[in-house]
């Protein structure tokens, strides 16, 4: 495995793959790489003749008062983590080569970015949207696989992509839980003991409100309600949203009454546990 550190032999290493013919895929990363992870690099590997990575803590999705200082930083772990699932080259990059002096291009998805974590982190998306716009723009991927942990990135990144015609396909990949349920993050390791034994409390809160779903329940504020209830909030745990949407548009049901059909239920929560924040949802397919 190759650890690349400029965005033109990035671009370079990815460009002689297309032109041999080969189909390539990108798993992008801020690194602090954990099993999720590991599951994209995987899944990418089965599915493509060359398999690329980065590693970018990027800032401009970081508000003011955010954790980018703090935000775990595993390099060396990292790597090896991509040599084990078989990654060709990584991309370690550094911010002034993907965002070079003078740098004054953004890449704005409107409607999507607005409910969810868009309404407490303003600014978020669109420094989600740019960094993946650069990255897929130097590496030129066949396939990008982002995991379903980050639903409301995932399908920000699908619009994207499609609306500017990147020629990219994105793959979602399911997310990876710990044996309790909670939903493998790099944040995962800001927990305390404490915070820890609480935090799976958001995966149970939606597992219920799914069951509850597939017995039939339509109303959305019962719903709602189910995640609240379960959720137990106090001091140990704050509810930032506990939501119910649409799963393809990620829009209210405007008639208050959640239907499975065609898209299918997004049960989706953002919780601060022990101070820090983790997200989660689950997904209620259409009706068959």
């Amino acid at each position: 495995m190759r650890v690349v550190r400029t965005s033109a032999e990035a671009a370079f290493r990815a460009d002689r793959w297309r032109a041999a013919g080969l189909s390539t895929g990108f798993v992008p990363t801020m690194g602090a790489l954990h099993e999720g992870h590991a599951k994209l690099l995987r899944v990418a590997r089965g599915e493509c003749d060359r398999v690329s990575a980065s590693i970018f803590v990027n800032p401009t999705q970081f508000a003011q008062g955010e954790d980018l200082g703090k935000y775990p930083r595993t390099q060396e772990k990292d790597l090896e983590t991509c040599a084990r699932a078989g990654v060709d080259f990584v991309f370690v990059a550094e911010a002034h080569d993907i965002y070079p002096e003078g740098f004054q291009t953004w890449v704005t998805v409107e409607e999507l970015t607005q409910p969810l974590c868009g309404r407490s982190r303003p600014g978020h998306f669109r420094g989600v949207t740019t960094v993946v716009a650069a990255l897929l723009s130097i590496v030129r991927p066949h396939r990008a696989y982002f995991g379903l942990k980050d639903y409301q990135q995932a399908r920000v990144i699908e619009r994207m992509v499609r609306d500017l015609h990147l020629g990219t396909e994105i793959r979602p990949v399911e997310t990876v839980r710990e044996p309790d349920g909670l939903a493998m993050s790099s944040r995962n390791a800001y927990l305390d003991p404490a915070a820890r034994g609480v935090a799976p409390r958001i995966h149970r809160a939606l597992s219920a409100a799914r069951e509850a779903v597939l017995r039939g329940e339509t109303r959305v504020s019962e719903i709602r309600g189910i995640l609240a209830r379960a959720l137990a909030p106090g001091e140990d745990l704050e509810i930032e949203y506990a939501d119910v949407r649409s799963a393809a548009t990620l829009e209210e049901f405007s008639d208050g009454k959640a239907r499975r059909s065609p898209d299918g239920i997004l049960l989706a929560v953002a919780a601060r546990v022990g101070g820090t924040r983790l997200i989660d949802n689950v997904v209620v397919p259409a009706e068959s």
